[in-house]
């Protein structure tokens, strides 16, 4: 039982004890999803507040639910869920602008998926971050 749980509270960063030694290796590999902002993303929930949170991550859901529906060819959803969870919103709404200008039903959705992983590879490349999920090291 983690101390969360023991002493009731709904979120981690709620805890006097956070970031606790439960978060020692959050960050450090991956699972399905990155794990490379699960601290920064709790404290900006407490600094923000869970609601003005939840309404960003609804937000990126939207997001996601677009490219998925226009953009994936079959072999993308890895990583626009990468992308969606490493990227910041205003990059995402920016890039999906920008994707939707430079695609058209037109094109295949195979063409579409290049255009789109390109442009968000773009800004990841720019800020440093990459869109793999990391590998625990055994």
């Amino acid at each position: 039982m983690s101390c969360c749980q023991r002493k009731n509270l709904e979120y981690c960063y709620q805890c006097d004890e956070f970031p606790c030694k439960k978060y020692d290796v959050a960050d450090q590999s991956d699972s399905f999803i990155s794990h490379l902002n699960q601290l920064k993303d709790l404290d900006k929930a407490k600094k923000i507040g869970m609601d003005a949170y939840s309404k960003e991550l609804n937000e990126k859901i939207a997001i996601l639910e677009t490219l998925l529906s226009n953009y994936d060819d079959g072999r993308r959803k890895g990583f626009f869920c990468i992308a969606l969870n490493l990227l910041g919103l205003q990059d995402v709404k920016k890039t999906l602008k920008q994707i939707e200008l430079e695609s058209c039903s037109e094109q295949s959705k195979k063409e579409r998926a290049v255009i789109a992983v390109r442009l968000l590879q773009s800004v990841a490349d720019k800020q440093g971050i990459s869109l793999k999920l990391r590998k625990n090291a055994k």
